[in-house]
């Protein structure tokens, strides 16, 4: 397999060729960067952290627990449906903890690289803002519950790759942690029933995760057309599709955690984990979850390997 071009020097160019391709992402870059700029904040004085969230209150919108649409959630009385809220909610920022701490390692890692000329100045406010999504979520944990849950993910069993298919595989898990989080922060941000700070910190994340998302699509889509143009062969084609299958599931499986359910008040939680696994309504929330992102994958071609 041939070494990957820079993102600024796409396949079909000429030597010192810009092609629309190139434009298109280099006008993409400039106005993420822009937008980056304008919409800055700076998140050590943009947050008044209220003494305590009242734990009578929900921390977690209904629609998004991971009992929703189960018998489970009829039986539970409100006082613990509210409880469960609390720790889902929890839980949900220690995901985003551990989630951007390995984003970040991984991006850091290829700033200022050979390869990636081109994005290396957004890569600056992508690594600044994920620092600052990464404080603010682990201070709610520890603000409001004492606690940050620990990485309990599944690490994916690998093999040493080529650089180029590594570089895409991270991208590609970047943008599924992001997409997936988005999800839930444009619907906590928009409830009213929540406290007005959990409203503000989802809120906050959106509006930057939106830019980082249009980012990862593009990044995505051109590292595999890259990978396509270098001799990528079906078996590997088929690995990349099998691989990133298993961590759209482990990803999602990861929002119901024994820990939660143990905090919640909810007997044997390793049990109630697989019966809510299992759960037909708990499949198909898991498909709006991520219809987005297999969406995307599908129509770039990831998902084409036979399997």
């Amino acid at each position: 397999m041939t070494p990957m071009r820079p993102l600024d020097t796409p396949p079909a160019a000429a030597a010192g060729t810009a092609t629309d391709e190139d434009t298109e992402f280099r006008a993409l870059l400039d106005r993420l960067s822009d937008k980056a700029t304008a919409d800055y904040y700076n998140p050590f004085t943009t947050f008044d952290w209220p003494s305590t969230i009242p734990a009578d209150g929900l921390w977690m919108s209904p629609e998004l627990l991971s009992v929703h649409g189960t018998e489970l959630m009829d039986e539970l009385s409100p006082t613990r449906l509210r409880a469960l809220s609390r720790w889902e909610s929890v839980n949900f920022y220690s995901l985003n903890v551990h989630g951007i701490r390995e984003l970040l390692i991984e991006v850091t890692r290829r700033i200022h690289m050979p390869g990636f000329e081109l994005p290396s100045e957004f890569f600056h406010h992508f690594i600044g803002e994920e620092n600052d999504h990464m404080w603010f979520f682990a201070t709610f944990c520890l603000k409001y519950a004492d606690k940050i849950y620990p990485d309990k993910s599944v690490k994916l069993p690998g093999s040493p790759r080529d650089p180029n298919i590594e570089n895409f595989l991270v991208f590609a898990r970047i943008l599924i942690f992001e997409q997936m989080v988005d999800h839930y922060n444009v619907h906590l941000a928009a409830d009213r029933r929540l406290h007005p700070t959990i409203r503000h910190i989802n809120r906050l994340h959106h509006q930057d995760e939106s830019r980082h998302i249009a980012f990862g699509r593009r990044l995505v889509q051109l590292l595999w057309e890259r990978l396509q143009h270098s001799g990528l062969d079906e078996e590997d084609r088929h690995e990349l599709g099998h691989y990133l299958r298993r961590y759209l599931t482990t990803s999602i499986e990861s929002f119901y955690n024994p820990a939660v359910y143990r905090d919640a008040g909810l007997p044997d939680g390793f049990a109630l984990r697989r019966r809510l696994l299992a759960h037909p309504a708990r499949q198909a929330a898991h498909a709006k979850v991520l219809h987005k992102t297999t969406d995307f994958l599908n129509r770039i071609g990831v998902f084409d390997a036979p399997h």
